[in-house]
Parts: C-alpha cells; structure tokens; sequence
C-alpha cells in the first residue's frame, strides 16, 4: 500500500498479523523502552501503545522491527526503487534501454515533492513539547528523547526543499538544562549534512532554521537514514519509496511536512550550546554528556489523533539492525560503483557498526609479479576511509578473493581467510591522531581517537588452532583462556587502570611469550578482556567486546614487535586490550524494577501474553 499517514501503515500491519495494541496504561519513564526491548528480542510484532501516561497521545515501536515486516510495508515500491538508484549509479542503463527504463524515469518524475498541498493534517492542533510522550529509554538517560526524529534543514545559499538535508540525529526535549517547552537539543555527528547548513548559517551571523517531523508515511523515516547518491534528495526518496509524493509547506518561514504526525520548529543559533546526554546508544553504552548545538522551539504541531513512532538502541541487534538490512538490499552496488575494485563492504552491526568494517576489493595491479601482496586493496582501503560514513570506521579488514566465493556477511569464514594469509610483519597499518565515531568512547576525546587497516592478500601462511594451545593454558596473571573464532583466543586478567600500569602488565605476556613463537604459529590473534569466558560464547560477544572496546594506537600490541622505517609489525602474535578503560562509558544495564513492572503485561491476560519467547 501507498500509506498517507502512519496509522494507515499500523491498521495494515494489525491486518496482516504484524501489530499488537497494548490497552493498558504504560509508563514512558522506561516502561514502554522496556517492553519494546522484550518484544523485539523475542522477534515479536509491532506495539501500538494506546494508554501513555501523561500523554493524550498514542505511541508506537517495532515498526521495522524485521527485515521481512521492513519489506512487506514497502512492497508495492521495493523494487521500483532498487531500480531508480541501480539507474543512478549506471545511468548508461537508461541510454542502453531506454523502453525498458521509461518506467523508472515516470515514477521519479511522479514523485516530486508536492508544495502547499490542500490537506494538512499535521497542522489541525498547536500543542506544547510536554504533551508529547516524553519517553525515557534507559536509566542514566539525562532526559527524554525523540528516537526517530526526520531533522529538515535548508542550505542558507540554495533555499528550497531539492537542496534541503533530511536526517535522523537524535533529539533530547527534557531534562539537563533545557527549559521545557521552549528548548531541545540537537545531537548530531561527523559527516552530516546539518552540520554544513549550520556552518553556512554561522557564518552569516544567522539562526539555522530547523524542522523536526516525527512520524508520517513510514518511507519519511526511512528516507532520513537513507545514504543516498549525490544529488538525490531524501524528499524525492521519500516520494519514491512511499509511492506518494512528500507534502510541505511553509509556516512562520518554517519547512513542515503535511502528512508528519507531528512538527516541531525551531532555532539554533550561532555558539548557542548546551548539555545534551547521557543516552543509551547504539553501540551498547551510554553516549556521555557533551555540549551540542541548543534548539530554541518556535511552535509544535501535531495532526488529529497524531501516533508518536520511537525505537529502542542498545547493544544491536536492535530494530536499527533492519534499517541496515533494508538500506543494504535497496542500495545494492551503490558503493561498489563510489569505489573502484570494491567488491563488498560490510559494516558489522553486532560490533556497532562503525568501530569494524570488513571489505572484499580487488588485486590486478601486479598481476606479472610471482608472489600474491597487498597493493590495489591498499589503494581501496584507503578510499573507503575517505568516503562518508565509512570513514568513520576504525577496524577495517581488507582482503581479494580470486575465487570470488568469500562473503563479508559469512563473519566466521572471513576472518579465518584473513587470519590464515595475514603478515603481522606487514599487513598492519595505523592510522593515528583522526577522528572516530562520536558514539565511540575507546579513544583519546569526543571524536579523536585512532584506526587500523588489516590488508591481507596471498597465498595461505599457516593453519589456524580449534583449541587453546597449551603454552597459553599455563600463563600466569593471564588466564581462563578460550577459543572465540579459530586462531583467536580471549585470555583475562586484572582489571585495567592506566595505561602506565598496562604498558609491564603487557610486557609481561611478551616476556611469556616471545620464546614460544613456534607453540602460537596457529594463532594470530590474542584478546585481552575482563571475562573471556563472556566474550567467546558467542560471535556477537566477540565482535562486540574486541572492537568497541579498543583503541588501535593505545590498545594494540604485539609479541615480539617491532617498529622499522616506522612501519609497526611483530613475529608472534597481535594482541588487542580489550578490557574497559576508566574513560570508557558504561555499557547499557536495564533496571530490574523496571523489568518486574512490565511483566503483568506478559502474564496471563495482558496484552502481549501470546508473545513467545
């Protein structure tokens, strides 16, 4: 269907048994993020909250909550968009069929964005931000948030909806220092759009004008996260992926969206800052409390029976998960065609995304030369870590596979590729002093920290251990050693205090290991953690403790390293500290009392009884 609004999108679920309404009176002070969590772990349906505490309005979650619900809501136009940006990357397609694309061309041009339209729900009531449900998330969260916030901004020099930026940057509406009802705050990271109209802004001297829209047709959030081709506006995406033309208008000066279930306006002005955080996020911690950009509200808007949509993030997988999975399999070979020699890309989002990046390039630079090395998968490496959102990847794994058989999203099987032709002496490079994810607490401040590419490529060096081997079982002040992935073992120890304290205690395990170099050919790599039992029981635990965890430059180490012409390597060994450091932010807890609350509605004759676990 060609939803109009968004309880359109909730009655159709409800129909096709993906929602369940929850009648009875829920609290938004961690009770409804909390239910949402429980739902969602058990791969449950769509929540339509009817009773908010403190609200006269509905609220509703989980509305992407799977690939296969994120698909279905969108499956009269899936395909007709997978096309519109294949087209955008290849346009020679078009020119080479130009009957066949006649279609495509058609829907785009159909989906322009509609000015002043005639109807304007979301314009039927003025109400105040503490109408609102002001949900709160996690425990230490500093306030209430909008979790799938549509944030609109206009580019001061080229005004207008085809040059505007759309994007999703989480907003704190209480708490902290912001006085209710007239100031909010804006959080937004690297890399953003937002963040170049408020730099054009500033330098006039002039107030950045922003909309926020909450709810609306569902392709409106999705269009919000979307990492669209240069050119393309979200606006039109929307348009296209909703099958209906995105509606705005003007008001005081302000963009707003028709069809949103809510509109939220306002300012922010040049060096205007406050307190934004803590806020449970998307990498399994809290993001900390930073000074960012103050928004101060000018009106608030909301249609007739207005749905307030929210999610959950935590440590993924989380319903952000599926945003991932739906923008992967709409955009295709969009970054294939950025990159050249790039084959595949996957950010991973059980390690939260950002800190690890694994990639399949090319190598047919040297193609005469005897030996199999690393030389164009250098060169992509290279771009990745230039190319938007990707840049800010901190782990990033690099390999070619003649064979084209080997898969980024097959974990487990490419790091025992990787790991069994990997050269430590070699194919390890630091990237040191840059900037890292915002969310990223492992470096040296609020987006500083380090990067490392591993660039392996060439024939298979060694063979990797299925059990511990035994020169690691006899370690003193490091043990409990397992075996997380082959070739990779998680050793514990004390717990970290600082790095003068850490640089003998990882001196010692090179001291304990640098004669054993022929008992550890079979594995390269060593993790150093508070509970090793905890992070080699599963994959995700691996991949969440050994990669938010670390800081490269920092938190990198090698038995029997070396530096020469400032190139780092080492013969046995590499060894990643991945215990928590005291600068680190703590990981995301929920609240047992919390917990006991919400159990009367999963108990015999509460809504969500039939939910299975």
């Amino acid at each position: 269907m060609n939803y109009s609004s968004l309880e359109e999108c909730l009655i159709d679920l409800e129909k096709n048994g993906h929602l369940v309404r929850i009648k009875e009176e829920v609290d938004p002070n961690l009770e409804m993020a909390a239910i949402h969590l429980r739902v969602h772990e058990a791969g449950g349906p769509a929540l339509l909250f009817e009773n908010v505490k403190g609200s006269k309005f509905r609220a509703a979650s989980n509305i992407f909550g799977s690939l296969t619900r994120s698909k279905f809501i969108f499956r009269q136009t899936f395909e007709a968009v997978q096309k519109i940006i294949e087209l955008k990357n290849d346009p020679m397609k078009a020119i080479k069929n130009p009957f066949k694309n006649i279609n495509t061309g058609l829907a785009a041009i159909k989906a322009l964005p509609l000015k002043n339209p005639s109807f304007k729900p979301v314009l039927h009531q003025q109400i105040h931000v503490s109408d609102l449900p002001l949900i709160k998330h996690w425990p230490m969260d500093g306030g209430a948030f909008v979790t799938l916030p549509q944030v609109y901004t206009e580019d001061i020099d080229k005004p207008g909806i085809m040059n505007a930026n759309l994007g999703m940057y989480r907003v704190q509406l209480s708490g902290n220092e912001y006085e209710l009802n007239k100031e909010i705050g804006l959080h937004y990271q690297l890399h953003r759009g937002i963040g170049v109209h408020q730099s054009k802004a500033n330098k006039k001297g002039l107030p950045l004008k922003v909309s926020c829209f909450v709810g609306g047709p569902p392709s409106h959030s999705l269009s919000a996260v979307m990492p669209l081709p240069e050119g393309l506006s979200e606006m039109l995406f929307a348009g296209l992926l909703g099958g209906r033309r995105f509606r705005y208008t003007y008001v005081d000066g302000f963009a707003v969206s028709t069809d949103a279930d809510f509109v939220i306006t306002g300012e922010v002005y040049p060096g205007e800052n406050k307190p934004e955080g803590p806020f449970g996020d998307h990498l399994g911690y809290y993001s900390l409390t930073h000074n960012f950009p103050l928004m101060k509200v000018h009106k608030v808007f909301a249609r007739k029976n207005a749905i307030w949509p929210f999610t959950v993030v935590g440590r993924p997988p989380q319903e952000d998960t599926a945003f991932g999975n739906l923008i992967h399999e709409l955009t295709g070979n969009a970054i294939k065609e950025e990159i050249p020699g790039l084959k595949e890309v996957h950010a991973v989002d059980a390690a939260g995304v950002h800190p690890l990046l694994l990639a399949i390039g090319s190598e047919r630079y040297t193609p005469y030369m005897p030996a199999k090395q690393p030389a164009e998968i250098l060169t992509i490496a290279n771009h990745i870590l230039g190319t938007g959102q990707l840049s800010l990847a901190k782990f990033l794994f690099i390999t070619a596979d003649d064979t084209n058989q080997l898969s980024t999203h097959n974990i487990k099987e490419y790091f025992q590729y990787v790991l069994e032709r990997i050269d430590l002496k070699r194919d390890v490079h630091f990237y040191t002093n840059t900037t890292i994810d915002t969310l990223d607490y492992s470096g040296t401040g609020l987006n500083a920290g380090s990067k490392v590419v591993f660039a392996a490529y060439g024939e298979k060096q060694r063979a990797l251990c299925n059990e511990v081997p035994q020169v690691l079982k006899e370690l003193q002040s490091f043990t409990n050693a397992q075996l997380a992935l082959p070739g990779i073992i998680t050793l514990q120890t004390t717990q970290f205090e600082t790095y003068e304290k850490a640089q003998p205690e990882i001196e010692q395990l090179n001291t304990l290991l640098k004669d054993k170099l022929n008992e550890l050919q079979t594995t390269p790599l060593i993790i150093l953690c508070d509970d090793s039992t905890f992070a080699a029981a599963t994959l995700n635990n691996f991949l969440w403790i050994a990669f938010t965890r670390c800081n490269p430059s920092h938190d990198m180490y090698g038995i029997d390293a070396f530096v020469k012409h400032k190139h780092w390597g080492c013969n046995g060994p590499l060894v990643i500290d991945a215990r928590i450091k005291p600068h680190h932010a703590p990981p995301l807890e929920k609240d047992p009392a919390t917990e006991r609350k919400i159990a009367r509605l999963f108990a015999k004759g509460g809504s969500l009884e039939n939910i299975k676990f």
